[in-house]
C-alpha cells in the first residue's frame, strides 16, 4: 500500500523520494526500490543562520527557483515544500527573493544596506522592492533538511530591475529553471541564462512545466526534442513535468510517475547529495591546517664502559735508584 502525506490542499499525496529519504534518516525504512541513501551533509544546522550548518557540518546546498512570469515557480515551490509558504494574496512576483530555510525562527528581511529587520508575515505585501534585498523565512519541511530554497521573482517583469535577483543568485549553488511547455525556452530566457555563472549553470535543472497543456504525445515529444537541442548543453538535465498533476496525485502513484515528478525528484536527490558532498570537501580544503609539531629527538648520553686500571705504584719505578727521587 502506498504511504501518503497531506498535500498543500489538505488532501493526500504519495510519498515522494524526498519524504522517504527524510524518513530513512529518522529511523524508518525507506522504500525498497528507492535506492536512496542519506546525504553526507544533510544534518540540521543552526536554524537562524543564513543557510549555515553547525561548526561540524557544512552549510546546506542552496537551490534558486527561477523562470519567467507564470512558468510554475510557485507551484514547484509548493510541491517541494508540501505547503504554500506565502499567504494566498501574496505572490513571489510581488516580492524580492524569498530565502527559505529549515527552522522555526521569525521571518526577517535584509535591506540593501545589509541591515536585518524583523518582518510581519501578515504584511508581506508591504515589503518595498527598492529597499529590500531579500526575505528570510523558516519552515519545518522535509526538503529544507536537505537544502535551502530561494524563490526568485519572475525575470520577465518589466517593472523589476534584474538587480533585484542578480545579487542573491550569486549565493546559489544550482537553479531549478521553469519554462512553460507551450512556449518553452524563449529567447528572453536564453538571454538571462547566459548571464548566470558557469559554475551554477553546469549543475542546474530545466523543468518544462505545464506539460498537461500539450494535448498529444507527439506535441510533447516535439517540444522536448527542440528544447534538448537548444538548451541541452546549458543544463545538467531537462525534465518535462506537470506540477499540478503531481500535487493532485493523491493515492495514485502511477499518476505521480506519469506527471514526471518521480524522475525529477530522484535526480534532484542525487544532485543534492553531490552538492552536499562538494560543500563538505570544499570546507575541508579551506579549513586552517593544524601546525605540524616536529618531535624532539633525545639522544641518550654515551656511556663508556668502566675499565679496570692498574694501581699506581707507591714506590719508585723499578730500576730507578733511590737517590734519583731524593737528591742531595
Amino acid at each position: 500500500m502506498t504511504t501518503t502525506t497531506a498535500s498543500p490542499r489538505g488532501r493526500t499525496a504519495p510519498e515522494t523520494p524526498l519524504r522517504e529519504e527524510r524518513k530513512g534518516r529518522e529511523g524508518d525504512a525507506p522504500r525498497a526500490d528507492s535506492g536512496l541513501s542519506p546525504p553526507a551533509a544533510a544534518q540540521a544546522g543552526s536554524e537562524g543562520a543564513a543557510g549555515a550548518g553547525t561548526a561540524d557540518a557544512p552549510r546546506r546546498p542552496r537551490l534558486a527557483i527561477m523562470g519567467e512570469f507564470s512558468a510554475g515557480k510557485s507551484t514547484l515551490c509548493n510541491l517541494l515544500l508540501g505547503t504554500a509558504p506565502l499567504p494566498v494574496r501574496v505572490t513571489a512576483t510581488q516580492l524580492p527573493p524569498v530565502w527559505l530555510s529549515h527552522g522555526r525562527d521569525a521571518p526577517w528581511r535584509e535591506t540593501r544596506d545589509g541591515e536585518q529587520l524583523p518582518l510581519d508575515p501578515a504584511r508581506l505585501e508591504e515589503v518595498s522592492l527598492e529597499e529590500t534585498a531579500l526575505i528570510r523565512m523558516f519552515l519545518d519541511a522535509d526538503i529544507l533538511h536537505l537544502c535551502d530554497l530561494i524563490d526568485m521573482p519572475g525575470i520577465s517583469d518589466p517593472n523589476m530591475s534584474p538587480e533585484v535577483w542578480q545579487g542573491v543568485l550569486e549565493k546559489a549553488d544550482a537553479v531549478l529553471w521553469c519554462t512553460h511547455a507551450t512556449q518553452a525556452w524563449r529567447q528572453s530566457e536564453a538571454a538571462v541564462w547566459a548571464e548566470v555563472p558557469e559554475r551554477v549553470r553546469a549543475r542546474s535543472l530545466l523543468l518544462i512545466t505545464r506539460c498537461d497543456k500539450l494535448l498529444s504525445e507527439r506535441d510533447r515529444a516535439r517540444v522536448l526534442q527542440r528544447v534538448r537541442h537548444e538548451a541541452g548543453a546549458l543544463f545538467e538535465e531537462i525534465f518535462p513535468i506537470s506540477l499540478t498533476r503531481a500535487i493532485e496525485a493523491e493515492y495514485d502513484r502511477q499518476q505521480w510517475i506519469a506527471s514526471g515528478a518521480e524522475a525529477f525528484s530522484q535526480h534532484l536527490l542525487d544532485l543534492l547529495q553531490r552538492l552536499a558532498a562538494g560543500e563538505a570537501a570544499a570546507e575541508r580544503s579551506t579549513a586552517p591546517e593544524t601546525p605540524r609539531v616536529r618531535p624532539i629527538r633525545v639522544r641518550p648520553a654515551r656511556v663508556r664502559p668502566a675499565t679496570a686500571r692498574p694501581p699506581r705504584p707507591s714506590g719508585p719505578p723499578a730500576g730507578c735508584p733511590p737517590a734519583a727521587l731524593n737528591p742531595a
